[in-house]
């Protein structure tokens, strides 16, 4: 890719008034919360809804990589994975649609991750697809070293729904502490988006900067992430 965006090393602030939006609901019942989030972390893509910097956790903070630091610094989880289905019928419809498509492209639900992350969309927060207590998308098993991923939403946008996304990879060798570490957020976002594309009708049609690349900051970093997201779409 051409260029590198950096974002500065804010701190996410949410207020949220309800815990019910951590629980797993169906998509027709999603009512997102209207989450007090500073500017300076939402991205306002061209043709997309505004967009969340990062995955957030239980308590309303920027995810942190299993708690790992990497290279003496906290791991933040950034959005690196947009999806649009202008084909599905509802939310319900267009949620069973990106489950299928993740099972073609070599991604099903997997147990053994953790789980209950939010990403905000729009303006509303959604809470995560897959909807098990440990469960995400996946490209192995969570014993072996694997590329894993949560999605959240769908939004509505005019007739289309847009997901968001984050994606990982761990390195897993289980004689060592701990067993799973960082790896790269860029191989598995690429790897699923060229499986994808392959292999589903949603099709790659290229990368928007989010700005959400961490590389100045004393504390806090965000790997090899290059502050850019793809994005796939269908009108299947």
């Amino acid at each position: 890719m051409p260029f590198v965006m950096l974002a500065r090393p804010l701190h996410l602030a949410v207020v949220l008034a309800v815990a019910a939006h951590a629980m797993p609901v169906h998509a027709e019942e999603r009512a997102p919360a209207a989450p007090q989030i500073a500017a300076e972390e939402v991205a306002n893509p061209p043709g997309l809804p505004a967009i969340g910097k990062w995955m957030i956790d239980h308590d309303g903070t920027v995810a942190h990589w299993l708690g790992e630091m990497h290279e003496g610094k906290r791991l933040h989880e950034p959005i690196n994975v947009i999806i649009v289905d202008a084909g599905a019928a509802s939310a319900e419809d267009a949620a069973k649609r990106l489950v299928a498509a993740m099972k073609a492209a070599g991604y099903p639900v997997r147990f053994g991750h953790s789980a209950g992350y939010r990403g905000l969309i729009g303006g509303g927060l959604y809470g995560q697809l897959p909807y098990g207590r440990d469960d995400a998308f996946s490209n192995h098993v969570f014993e072996e070293t694997n590329n894993h991923g949560r999605v959240f939403g769908p939004h509505r946008a005019g007739d289309a729904f847009v997901f968001i996304a984050a994606f990982s990879r761990e390195r897993v060798n289980l004689l060592e502490r701990p067993a799973h570490t960082y790896a790269s957020f860029n191989q598995a976002r690429d790897d699923l988006a060229r499986r994808l594309d392959k292999q589903t009708a949603f099709q790659l049609t290229g990368t928007v900067p989010l700005e959400n690349a961490i590389a100045d900051s004393p504390d806090i970093t965000t790997g090899d992430h290059d502050g850019n997201a793809v994005v796939l779409r269908t009108g299947k």
